[in-house]
């Protein structure tokens, strides 16, 4: 995970997400780089817009919030309206981990 975070601050930074780079915020941060997974994550990264990627991700993370506030506390069949929530907000996150983890590789 550190690596794809490095990549992002490389990124809001301004600066190429290239290997030297990514290795240098690694070691910054006290993370011993692997070359493998440097290569490996710069070579995902490749060609993908970066923002594109984050604003879609948000996308899909954000409707599983949404739910949790409308439901009414004193509803009748509460407990069936929470049960519901819970599974619509599980779908959401693991669609968003998903995603994510394609997009990285």
């Amino acid at each position: 995970m550190e690596y794809i975070y490095a990549a992002m601050l490389l990124h809001k930074a301004g600066k190429k997400v290239d290997e030297a780079s990514v290795k240098k915020v690694l070691e910054a941060a006290g993370v011993t780089a692997d070359d493998a997974r440097v290569k490996a994550l710069v070579a995902a990264l490749d060609g993908v817009n970066i923002d594109e990627a984050i604003e879609k991700a948000a996308v899909v993370a954000a409707p599983a919030a949404a739910p949790a506030g409308d439901a009414p506390a004193a509803a009748p069949g509460g407990e069936a309206k929470k049960e519901e929530t819970k599974e619509e907000e599980k779908k959401s996150e693991e669609q968003a981990a998903a995603g994510l983890g394609a997009l990285f590789g």
